[in-house]
């Protein structure tokens, strides 16, 4: 039998319980190292300065357009951050909810009408599970009326509100929401 194939069986894909002590210690995980942001407001400015540069802002619209919920971006983010050393689990946890903020920002910017939470549109409203930990109904109605209030960032500078005063909106991108089941568009020979 194939080792790999029997590795995936056995443990599921998953680490082996304890592999991490066993590993090289002049050689840590990122994670494993200390935190690059320790303070909240550091890591909220550093978020907000990765979701407006010019390419992550263009993906995020575009995401954002696919009906991608806001709480799924946000924990994809967050996560991706710890698992590069940038900040603790504790802190991640602490980010979740700025960086929906921060989300719903950018998209009311952008002009698109976002999703909030998958389910959003069912009628009988379940807890939503956001990184193991239940998002009751109070946060995601408080979550929801963001996107009509002009709450400003406070981690925002100067430069940075110039910036996002200059983001284009999705219609100056020509971005629509796309379908796996349209024709896929043909290119254009110059």
């Amino acid at each position: 039998m194939n080792q790999q194939y029997y590795d995936v069986l056995i443990n599921g894909g998953r680490a082996i319980p304890g592999s991490s002590l066993t590993r090289d210690p002049n050689d840590p995980a990122p994670y494993e190292r200390p935190p690059e942001y320790v303070n909240i407001h550091e890591a909220s400015e550093w978020i907000f300065s990765q979701l407006i540069n010019e390419d992550n802002y263009e993906q995020l619209i575009q995401t954002l357009l696919d009906d991608i919920p806001v709480m799924d971006i946000a924990q994809v983010l967050l996560f991706k951050g710890f698992t590069e050393g940038k900040w603790t689990v504790d802190l991640m946890m602490l980010l979740a909810e700025p960086t929906a903020y921060m989300i719903l920002a950018l998209a009311e910017r952008a002009g698109v009408d976002p999703v909030i939470f998958r389910g959003e549109d069912e009628d009988d409203l379940q807890d939503e599970i956001f990184f193991g930990t239940k998002l009751t109904r109070e946060k995601v109605e408080a979550l929801q009326k963001i996107s009509a209030s002009d709450i400003p960032l406070p981690f925002v500078d100067q430069k940075e509100k110039a910036k996002l005063e200059s983001l284009p909106t999705a219609e100056d991108m020509e971005l629509k929401p796309t379908s796996l089941l349209q024709a896929p568009e043909e290119e254009v020979q110059q």
